[in-house]
């Protein structure tokens, strides 16, 4: 397998922070920053969608970015803030490819949504797990625009209830993978609930992989 160069640069703004791969750099955090302002506005006037951790309904007027975050909450039982780091990539991911470019790869402090016409190496680290350094996702470009959203029960800021040390969801949806993730850390308390989370989490449709140390 050739070794492919890719020149990633980093973009942060308060809880977001990105590294984008992409010759529309600014286009890409541009839009990313639209819609989480989009969002700030729209939790101004709801202030449960922020907070709960269940599903809430929607305004009759809510955005984009919320109705695909809602959308995610309903299939997952979670609350929707559950899904927005995911789902800001995907928008970062879309712009790009809307003006044109062959290739744009957008992680969120760890979830990534990557479209290419090349195949993407992704490197997972598990923390003091013993496969720490050994994981990676070879993507073609035939399983491209996709998702890949991690989270941890033992690192990272983000709320977790479980123990897990290292989960990750593949979707074509970045909010669905990104809230599929946080329910299957949630839901790891210990080595034997491996199985069955898992089996219960690939049956969410539009789940199409999952990954869990």
């Amino acid at each position: 397998m050739s070794k492919i160069s890719r020149n990633y640069r980093s973009f942060s703004w308060k809880e977001t922070s990105l590294r984008v791969a992409c010759g529309q750099f600014d286009l890409v955090t541009a839009a990313v920053l639209a819609q989480r302002r989009e969002l700030e506005r729209y939790i101004i006037r709801h202030p449960e969608f922020q907070h709960s951790l269940i599903p809430v309904d929607l305004l009759d007027d809510a955005p984009e970015i919320a109705c695909r975050m809602a959308a995610a909450a309903r299939l997952t039982g979670l609350g929707p803030m559950a899904a927005v780091a995911g789902c800001l990539a995907q928008f970062g991911v879309e712009t790009a490819l809307a003006a044109g470019c062959r290739e744009a790869i957008v992680e969120n402090g760890g979830d990534i949504y990557l479209a290419s016409e090349r195949e993407v190496l992704i490197g997972l680290y598990a923390g003091k797990s013993r496969f720490a350094a050994q994981l990676a996702f070879c993507i073609s470009p035939e399983e491209m625009p996709l998702a890949l959203c991690s989270s941890s029960g033992a690192m990272g800021h983000s709320l977790s209830f479980g123990i897990c040390d290292l989960a990750t969801v593949a979707a074509k949806d970045g909010a669905l993978a990104d809230a599929a993730v946080t329910l299957v850390c949630n839901r790891i308390q210990r080595e034997a609930d491996l199985e069955p989370v898992l089996e219960e989490a690939g049956k969410i449709p539009g789940v199409d992989g999952i990954l869990a140390v």
